[in-house]
């Protein structure tokens, strides 16, 4: 699977849904509570993968929205239970420094879990592997404008130093130098 399949993922596959009936089931009398929670959750969960990083969103009456770009990520696990394996389903669990001990983002609903943990681990390689040793480079509004700009406001704060330096080797007033 290339990475334009990737990006093409959006929603979970329709056998997350035959997980949650299954969970639910298994929950027993906790199921009208359970499944209406899960068909919410189903039905509103979303991923966007794009060059920065993944973005989820799920939820209507509490909206959770995680976005995680990949030179935050720290580690990615693969899970699956019986039944998700059953399902060929399986849990792709993004960790970032966050200093959480779960997972910061679980992306889950998608057969294609073995390709995205394959996806996720190429772009955390590829941020992380960009040279910290050349300097970033400043937009540019209007040509070299912004440069100039910044160029004059070091030139001026030198200046200040500058000045701020000799009075301080002069002495004050009030500390016995006349």
């Amino acid at each position: 699977m290339n990475s334009d399949a990737i990006y093409a993922l959006e929603r979970p596959e329709p056998a997350l849904w035959k997980l949650y009936i299954i969970r639910s089931l298994l929950s027993g009398p906790a199921i009208f509570i359970v499944l209406p929670v899960l068909w919410f959750r189903y039905y509103t969960l979303r991923y966007r993968f794009d060059a920065e990083g993944i973005h989820m969103k799920v939820g209507i009456l509490f909206r959770r929205e995680v976005n995680v770009t990949y030179a935050r990520i720290q580690d990615i696990h693969l899970s699956s239970g019986l039944i998700q394996r059953w399902l060929g389903l399986a849990d792709v669990q993004i960790q970032t420094a966050s200093g959480t001990a779960g997972a910061e983002l679980t992306i889950e609903g998608f057969h294609q879990s073995e390709e995205i943990r394959d996806f996720l681990y190429a772009r955390m390689r590829g941020a992380r592997d960009k040279s910290p040793s050349t300097p970033p480079t400043l937009p540019t509004a209007g040509g070299d404008e912004v440069v100039t700009l910044l160029l004059g406001i070091r030139d001026e704060l030198r200046q200040t130093r500058e000045l701020l330096g000799t009075r301080t080797d002069k002495g004050s007033p009030g500390d016995g130098h006349v």
